[in-house]
């Protein structure tokens, strides 16, 4: 069985478990590294992978093929992108003059912070955005900081790391949403082909999570294998952020801003049109009895 997932921190604790076969009845897996906007990509490939971490912004291009699973993916609250530019050289506080008509890095267009992005700039910006340049998340503040693009969208670690770019917080698109919702933030997601045994899917992930929350420890040097010169400290931080309730069941709040979310998109055109309720699959009314930490 294929699949597919990042090598951040939050994905390699989750999976680790199941990777190293440490939970019962599972396959043995072939598994692949990739960042989100390659993972987008592979989802819509003819023959993609079995099981793979998508961006929730990706899901309606795939859900005649796939179904989102309820546990696994990154959805909680204070963990969202940021819009990031260099600070300004009059000290004054930044506001959306940063973006408006400006060239803007982002790390995917199919991706939930793309999508936020395009959201908030549709009712905060009404000058528009200048030119979007699509580029590898690890490049955006580089890229920022060296003056090749005004301002650039980051997502994962770069919360923790932007100050030592030099960089400025242009919006916590976050906080954004959670003020205008009242919901938490849809990031990643998990799929699966609906050709295969779902529910045995589902037990499997939701019992790598709980394994991974029993025993972080045995984890540790897995995730450090593959946490692209992270400290141990920020890939803490990390899994802090983005693993929580959600990882083991999105439940109704869960369901409610994903809902949300393409719902908003498809009234901007910025996803194709689809039906909210084949977000759900029936295996996803099986009750969670993990308890978070």
């Amino acid at each position: 069985m294929k699949i597919v997932f990042s090598p951040c921190p939050n994905d390699t604790f989750i999976f680790h478990a199941l990777v190293h076969g440490l939970v019962p009845g599972a396959p043995q897996l072939d598994v692949t590294y990739a960042d989100i906007d390659v993972t987008n990509k592979l989802a819509v490939q003819a023959n993609g992978p079995d099981i793979l971490k998508i961006s929730y912004a990706a899901i309606p291009w795939v859900l005649s093929q796939y179904a989102l699973l309820p546990c696994g993916g990154a959805l909680g609250r204070g963990c969202g992108p940021l819009v990031l530019s260099k600070p300004s050289s009059t000290g004054e506080t930044l506001g959306t003059k940063a973006i408006a008509g400006k060239r803007v890095a982002v790390p995917s267009e199919r991706s939930t912070a793309y999508l936020l992005f395009r959201l908030w700039a549709a009712s905060q910006v009404p000058e528009g955005i200048g030119e979007i340049i699509v580029m590898p998340f690890q490049q955006i503040m580089p890229a920022i900081r060296d003056g090749q693009v005004d301002a650039g969208l980051v997502i994962h670690e770069a919360r923790f790391t932007y100050p030592a770019y030099g960089l400025a917080l242009v919006e916590d698109l976050g906080n954004w949403w959670e003020k205008d919702t009242g919901l938490p933030i849809p990031l990643g997601a998990i799929i699966a082909k609906r050709s295969l045994d779902l529910q045995a899917i589902t037990g499997w992930i939701r019992s790598s999570v709980e394994y991974a929350w029993k025993h972080p420890e045995v984890s540790q040097a897995y995730i450090m294998q593959h946490a692209q010169e992270l400290s141990p400290e920020v890939a803490q931080a990390h899994i802090d952020l983005y693993v929580n309730k959600y990882s083991a069941d999105l439940g109704e709040s869960g369901y409610a801003a994903i809902t949300a979310l393409l719902s908003r998109a498809m009234k901007e055109e910025l996803v194709p049109q689809f039906d909210v309720t084949q977000l759900r699959y029936e295996a996803n009314t099986i009750p969670c009895s993990i308890k978070t930490p």
